[in-house]
């Protein structure tokens, strides 16, 4: 297994680079479905696999898988508020925008769910995240909390209180962090997404930065 773990550096890996590592046996396939029945690899969704415990040298990302899973998608929603520190729990299930038609996974490694975004708006508020040898697209702050209040249909939203409401009591939005969003990133959002709820997060920002 020494070798396999010298072919393949990342802890997220697809089916070539998997034949590839293995290209020195006889059967490589043959070796695949060993390695998945011994846990030593762990399949997550066809020609998508991750290190089983005893290979694994560091966390896999779910953020990459999640990239990997499905696309063109970045992460955003719930999952990336809590990326980025905006909420004080824990998001499990990873959520991320798509171009394509809404999806979920349920796989070995967690629940996957992908929401849509028209093509237009959506590369606005969407970044790459580069940490030592990985890589994956997430969304800003801004974006993470546009897409999750657009998507909250059950809260209209109709004045700055109704906004602050939600932001700090039903979601616990850290206000502080809050305050340090961009406002014209927010505006933009609203804009883009045609959201009179965005606005009026945009504005409630703008009122409270005015204060500090």
């Amino acid at each position: 297994m020494r070798d396999l773990r010298l072919g393949i550096t990342r802890e997220e890996f697809d089916y070539p680079a998997l034949m590839n590592a293995l290209s020195e046996y006889s059967n490589p396939r043959a070796k695949v479905t060993t390695l998945l029945r011994r846990g030593d690899i762990v399949r997550v969704k066809k020609g998508l696999y991750v290190f089983g415990d005893r290979l694994r040298r560091r966390p896999y990302s779910r953020e990459v898988l999640a990239n990997l899973i499905y696309g063109p998608s970045f992460v955003s929603l719930e999952f990336a508020l809590s990326y980025h520190g905006l909420l004080p729990e824990r998001v499990d299930t990873v959520t991320s925008l798509t171009t394509k038609r809404p999806k979920a996974f349920e796989t070995p490694v967690g629940r996957f769910v992908y929401r849509q975004s028209s093509a237009a708006s959506f590369h606005l508020g969407m970044i790459r995240i580069v940490h030592e040898d990985i890589a994956f697209l997430i969304a800003t702050p801004e974006r993470a909390l546009a897409d999750t209040v657009r998507d909250n249909r059950g809260h209209p939203l109709r004045t700055q209180a109704d906004a602050a409401h939600h932001l700090f009591d039903d979601l616990r939005i850290d206000q502080r962090s809050f305050e340090e969003m961009n406002p014209d990133l927010l505006e933009k959002l609203a804009i883009a997404l045609h959201s009179g709820k965005i606005a009026r997060c945009a504005g409630l920002l703008r009122s409270l930065r005015r204060r500090r």
